[in-house]
């Protein structure tokens, strides 16, 4: 009987898998219509005095979306002002949902992420993960990688999708 080899595992073939770089942070988003007369007017004065008086400790070390859940019409410096207090305690703040917060998340993970290792070597981004990755960290994985890799698979070994393969 023939000896059943790993020939994935005896490759050259590199994984990167963009769950490793998942944050460990809590994520979570802050309402500013809670502090709107009815939710929709926002009141200079009393809306400073409400952020001011605000327990923003509740956010230590957490990841932020800043949005407002109504109709409201606000100027740009009432998120500005609201994340001015969130910074001090906060991981990271973005004006926006979740989804917008992951991918300012990982925009930043990307940027530091050292990509010499993989230089000329045949690589695979992992595509399968238990973890919500959004689909635009693999378009962002994809350019660094492109510049250092050989070849770029993307999906498993055992079904993996060639993405490029430099000339």
């Amino acid at each position: 009987m023939e000896e059943i080899v790993n020939k994935v595992a005896n490759s050259s073939l590199e994984v990167f898998d963009l769950e490793d770089y998942y944050p460990k942070q809590e994520m979570v988003t802050f309402d500013i219509a809670q502090f709107l007369f009815e939710g929709f007017l926002l009141k200079e004065k009393d809306f400073r005095a409400q952020l001011k008086d605000f327990d923003w400790n509740q956010f230590q070390d957490k990841y932020v979306a800043l949005h407002c859940s109504t109709d409201a019409i606000l100027p740009a410096w009432a998120f500005m002002l609201t994340a001015s207090y969130l910074k001090p305690v906060a991981v990271k703040v973005v004006q926006g949902d979740i989804k917008m917060l992951k991918n300012g998340i990982y925009q930043d993970v990307i940027a530091n992420i050292d990509f010499s290792f993989y230089q000329d070597k045949p690589v695979i981004i992992k595509g399968c993960s238990k973890k919500p990755i959004p689909e635009e960290a693999y378009v962002m994985a994809i350019q660094e990688m492109q510049q250092v890799a050989r070849s770029i698979m993307f999906g498993e070994a055992c079904s993996a999708v060639p993405i490029f393969k430099r000339k």
